[in-house]
């Protein structure tokens, strides 16, 4: 009885949060005008090319995503060999975040070889593939294992198409919200709902490191100028931004399960 209530609470708490996100979208796409693609978005502080390499330096930061990406991606594979992982679908959702992080050194230097609209589409659509993987592991970690995994096939989804309509509307805000809401959703939800592992902080740490990455993105110019032009915002970003893999990373593998969920005692024999 107690646990038919707490599922009623838990499945109405659920739909508030999809409520209210959805509302938060629409008005979103309602009050802000079309984001179109421009040139602007291609010309980047540091165009210096070594080697006869173009924009070099923003080609080779994208190295360490692959390293971190492959190297998570392997150990998620053994399960819960290398890391805490008590269900299989936090292990296609690591699988796949993991998988999006080593896509991203490939589709971001194919991308910053020659930057323009055709090829911005290979920058973007790993990241978000990356980006909903993540998000929905860690609604499975919060909320249950049955919606994490519909929270992956949705967002996964929505990723293509949210990339897709970039593409052919030239029209970025989906991709915008796509690649924010996370980024705001994660803290609030980590006060929200109990965590079931230790090490729960490194969600935060991650989120901030996220913020601080896209901060370095738009201070392009300006952080490359600071430093006596080494090196920009931009390729500060992509180092920054590859911090957050290794820290969940760590994270997987240093926690440790803090109770079973009432829904997963019920399903044991």
């Amino acid at each position: 009885m107690v646990w038919m209530v707490n599922q009623q609470v838990t499945r109405g708490r659920r739909c508030r949060i999809c409520g209210i996100a959805l509302l938060c979208w629409l008005f979103f796409m309602m009050v802000t005008r079309k984001i179109p693609l421009s040139y602007r978005h291609h010309l980047f502080a540091d165009m210096r090319n070594f080697l006869g390499v173009p924009n070099t330096l923003n080609v080779i930061t994208n190295f360490p995503f692959l390293i971190v990406g492959v190297l998570g991606f392997v150990l998620s594979l053994g399960g819960g060999s290398f890391f805490n992982i008590s269900l299989k679908g936090e292990v296609w959702g690591w699988l796949l975040f993991y998988g999006g992080i080593a896509s991203v050194a490939f589709g971001s230097a194919y991308y910053h070889l020659k930057p323009d609209d055709n090829r911005a589409m290979w920058d973007t659509l790993p990241m978000m593939i990356a980006y909903s993987s993540l998000f929905s592991s860690f609604i499975l970690e919060r909320l249950g294992e049955r919606i994490g995994l519909s929270c992956l096939f949705s967002l996964l989804v929505l990723a293509v198409l949210s990339t897709s309509y970039a593409r052919t509307f030239n029209d970025l805000r989906l991709c915008m919200t796509f690649q924010l809401i996370p980024c705001i959703a994660l803290p609030i939800m980590t006060f929200l709902f109990p965590p079931k592992y230790t090490h729960s902080g490194y969600w935060l740490w991650t989120s901030g490191v996220c913020i601080l990455a896209k901060i370095e993105a738009l201070a392009d110019m300006k952080i490359y100028r600071a430093n006596n032009y080494i090196i920009s915002g931009h390729s500060l970003e992509h180092l920054c931004s590859a911090i957050a893999p290794v820290l969940f990373t760590v994270m997987l593998m240093h926690r440790s399960s803090r109770f079973q969920r009432l829904g997963e005692i019920k399903e044991c024999p």
